[in-house]
């Protein structure tokens, strides 16, 4: 039985790595796409900031800087929300790894009594 339950363990250990590798590789993902962004939002900022005539400005803000702006700020949500599910995952690793560290301490104080 202890050879079934071991492997179990092993392959939802292996499922759930699986999970947070498709987790950190869409947050990398993310975060390049927030990188590019960002600057676009920036640039188009700097644009505005140079620009004296009013409906240049409006046209800017309109076609470029508000849906930066937003899809910026969707990003950064979905980061966010990537990130939580990483932790989350990220402790059913650290679970495993803390309780194999100490299975022989038990396994040893069994011997011991």
């Amino acid at each position: 039985m202890e050879d079934y339950l071991a492997k179990s363990l092993e392959e939802w250990k292996e499922d759930i790595s699986e999970v947070l590798s498709q987790i950190n590789e869409e947050f990398e993902n993310i975060k390049l796409e927030l990188k590019l962004y960002s600057y676009k939002y920036g640039i188009t900022k700097q644009v505005i900031q140079s620009t004296v005539n009013d409906e240049i400005i409006d046209s800017i803000r309109e076609r470029y800087h508000k849906p930066f702006e937003e899809k910026y700020n969707q990003l950064k949500e979905q980061a966010k929300e990537l990130e939580e599910k990483r932790k989350v995952f990220q402790m059913f690793v650290q679970i495993d790894e803390v309780k194999r560290k100490e299975a022989p301490r038990t396994t040893d104080l069994a011997a011991y009594q």
